[in-house]
């Protein structure tokens, strides 16, 4: 029997979208204001949402509970499995001390906390998010934070912060791949118009990530290098995506900062050190930062054999994020299982979509392909390479799993509460709340895009949740559909900070558990601030500024 979704159960949309927000607010408020811990406050907010899902939405009670298993299994297979392996990296680098030596030597490059950050959370990570996506950044680069004696607020909100602006082309574009995929969009199209709204916040957010962490007038101490870091992110951005494709632009773009970033130190230093490690004000876990080490040089060997690690794992990230590698190691195992009782057995409606449209809920066992897997595999390697023995490794992997085993449960509570708002229908009626906006539509549009990362945790779900949407609201309105196409991506960038997984991750990987509520409380105001400032960016270029009338050969 195909039951299909209802986006105005109650006949009346303002009472149908505060129903619909319910489970979300239940997990926010639970975080945030109560100071659960993570698993339960999601927890809550899965039981809630199946509540409304059943009893407001009338879903079918097994649907709903499928729908909900659906999205833990997608929890623990690719997300757990990343950060699972991220910290087994970690935790082996620790234990045998080349993650001292690999902190010496950054701190070799600079000193002052403030290029640190730049270099490491912004530059570095978004490497890691144009390779990987999916939380790999996140979680790689605030271990190194921590690992360099950044307070764990600083190294996990500050890493959030950072990921914002090469999120859009991440994990080699597989958001706006998957936008013009499903929806219809012309490919190159939309990925030049998502090149024209973020390099301007790819110059933005390296200052506002160093004034969140120093404050305005330390920030300003090291304009120069903050223009380098952003500038020179910013322009192979346009030029990648807007005559290249979406493939390649955050691997290129970070590359091209990082090396300018280093090449500008050698020839510029600040005039004041920045050695505080926790953020400027009122950082509650400031009393947790570890003081400055006095820094030790190290031969040529010992920094080759630190970096050794993480240049293997960049290496396996790589390789694997490539679509031919993917394919191949798909079509050596990658069973696919049709969740029983859900797939096909829901439709999606007018006027999200045109006509009736099934829902597939397909899982698909994609080990081998999994970025996880890389990542585990680069984590093998690297042991061996630093003389550990098979049993040591076994041992620190299961060490790992212990140390982690919340924020995995955490990951598959938040997934499968995601999941079932999806198949309930439930986030469409908050997007469609923001749809029927008319002439303020860039704007809220835009902000639609930011609620669909921050319900999924991911862009690539947002532009699959809404992109159809974004089409239809904006061929009605009279306005550019690669324009709010590109809005939905760019738009949900701001929205990846406050995203429950990416909170968890963060949390995990500085080992600050329990204590997702107050990160989740720090980022909130940047997310929601950036978020806006590109509704307006968006709005600008649909009424006043016709940049995206222009075509790209």
């Amino acid at each position: 029997m195909v039951w299909q979704q209802i986006y105005d159960p109650m006949g009346n949309m303002w009472i149908s979208t505060l129903l619909a927000a319910i489970p979300v607010v239940v997990m926010l408020v639970g975080l945030g204001f109560l100071h659960m811990k993570a698993h339960i406050a999601a927890g809550a907010g899965l039981v809630a949402a199946l509540l409304i899902s059943v009893f407001v939405y009338n879903m079918p009670a097994d649907m709903a509970g499928r729908a909900a298993l659906f999205g833990a299994f997608t929890g623990l297979l690719p997300i757990g499995w990343i950060v699972l392996n991220i910290i087994f990296l970690h935790q082996l680098t620790e234990q045998n001390g080349s993650f001292k030596v690999l902190q010496d030597s950054l701190s070799g490059i600079t000193e002052d906390r403030r290029i640190q950050l730049l270099l490491i959370a912004f530059s570095f990570g978004a490497f890691f998010e144009g390779a990987a996506g999916f939380g790999t950044p996140v979680a790689v680069t605030a271990a190194i934070l921590i690992g360099l004696g950044f307070s764990p607020l600083a190294a996990s909100g500050l890493s959030l912060i950072a990921n914002t602006a090469p999120v859009a082309f991440g994990a080699l574009g597989t958001p706006v791949i998957t936008l013009a995929k499903v929806h219809g969009y012309d490919l190159m199209e939309v990925t030049a118009m998502i090149g024209r709204q973020l390099p301007f916040f790819s110059v933005l957010v390296p200052f506002w990530l160093i004034w969140a962490f120093a404050g305005r007038k330390a920030m300003w101490e090291i304009w120069p290098a903050i223009l380098v870091a952003g500038v020179s992110f910013a322009i192979p951005q346009y030029l990648v995506s807007n005559f290249m494709g979406p493939e390649l632009v955050d691997i290129i773009a970070a590359l091209v900062s990082i090396a300018s970033l280093v090449g500008f130190l050698r020839v510029w230093k600040p005039k004041n050190i920045w050695t505080s490690a926790a953020i400027r004000g009122k950082d509650i876990s400031a009393s947790e930062a570890k003081p400055p080490q006095p820094r030790v040089q190290h031969s040529k060997s010992a920094l080759i054999a630190a970096w050794t690690p993480w240049v293997i794992l960049s290496v396996f990230v790589f390789i694997w994020g490539m679509p031919p590698v993917k394919a191949w190691l798909n079509s050596l195992f990658a069973p696919a299982f049709p969740m029983v009782g859900l797939h096909n057995l829901i439709e999606k409606m007018p006027p999200v979509v045109a006509g009736p449209t099934k829902e597939g809920a397909v899982y698909t066992l994609n080990l081998l392909s999994a970025t996880g897997t890389a990542i585990l595999l680069a984590a093998i390697v690297s042991a061996f390479v630093m003389k550990y023995n098979p049993v040591a490794i076994v041992r620190t992997f299961f060490k790992t799993i212990w140390l982690v085993r919340f924020s995995l449960l955490t990951i598959v509570l938040m997934l499968a509460l995601g999941t079932l708002t999806r198949y309930s229908g439930t986030d469409t009626t908050l997007g469609l709340a923001f749809a029927n906006t008319g002439v303020f539509y860039p704007f809220f549009g835009t902000l639609m895009g930011w609620l669909g990362v921050a319900l999924t945790g991911s862009d690539t779900a947002s532009n699959v949740l809404f992109g159809g949407m974004q089409k239809v609201a904006a061929e009605q309105l009279g306005l550019s559909p690669n324009l709010m196409g590109a809005a939905n991506s760019s738009g949900g960038v701001m929205g990846k900070m406050i995203d429950a997984q990416s909170i968890v991750v963060a949390s995990t990987a500085t080992r600050w558990f329990d204590r997702e509520g107050d990160i989740l409380r720090y980022v909130f105001f940047h997310s929601i601030a950036l978020a806006c400032l590109m509704g307006l960016f968006v709005t600008l270029q649909a009424y006043v500024w016709p940049f995206h009338l222009m075509v790209v050969h």
